[in-house]
């Protein structure tokens, strides 16, 4: 599953094409947005996604246990609060061990304290430490790969780095990929055939997803 940082599905259709020319299967949907709902709402929206997902895709030949969550900015802080807080997946009605890994483009893992008046009205929490994917950084965490431009000036490179950081301290698979020169739309535009040349984005992407285990149940 991959998820947008627009909430709009439309916006990754070249993302969809590039995996599914790799032999993956790619569900890409799309998520509500500020102001029609706050958090947590988008999260579990992408909760929602992965129980669909879990019933539905043995219709394509999958296995409902190995899904991979993915995501760009915004999705991307979805996709990995969906891997590391297991509250919303158990929610949904998600079995455990269904995640095989999760992929994070360039994502908000570690942004408080909040400045900005927008995400503070977004993130409007009673408890704001349940809005950072970094906090649930602890041991058993499903294989991560978190790649971001270091010419990023929308979400810092650091929110990467730390949260790579944190995970592997807990003793996780946690690879950290950075690309010089690369901001944030270029990273993840660099799936795009046209844009191949920017940087080995897909390539990178592509093996760890082909490298990551089966699930032990």
């Amino acid at each position: 599953m991959a998820a947008a940082g627009g909430g709009s599905k439309t916006d990754c259709r070249f993302v969809g094409q590039a995996l599914a020319a790799r032999g993956f299967v790619v569900v890409i949907p799309d998520y509500r947005l500020y102001p029609e709902v706050r958090f947590p709402t988008f999260v579990e929206d992408g909760a929602a996604t992965v129980a669909w997902v879990q019933r539905n895709v043995g219709r394509f030949g999958c296995e409902p246990r190995q899904i991979h969550l993915m995501g760009h900015s915004a999705g991307a802080h979805i996709a990995v609060l969906l891997a590391l807080d297991q509250r919303y997946l158990a929610a949904a009605g998600v079995e455990p061990g269904t995640l095989k890994s999760f992929v994070g483009f360039a994502g908000p893992y570690d942004f408080l304290p909040l400045t900005n008046a927008t995400l503070k009205r977004i993130f409007a929490a009673d408890d704001l430490a349940a809005t950072q994917p970094l906090a649930f950084a602890g041991g058993g965490a499903p294989p991560a790969l978190l790649l971001h431009g270091e010419d990023d000036r929308t979400v810092r490179p650091r929110n990467s780095r730390h949260l790579a950081a944190a995970l592997a301290a807990f003793g996780n698979r946690a690879e950290l990929k950075l690309y010089p020169d690369l901001d944030h739309v270029a990273l993840v535009a660099a799936l795009a055939a046209p844009l191949r040349w920017l940087a080995p984005v897909l390539d990178d992407v592509t093996a760890f997803l082909r490298a990551t285990p089966p699930p032990s149940f």
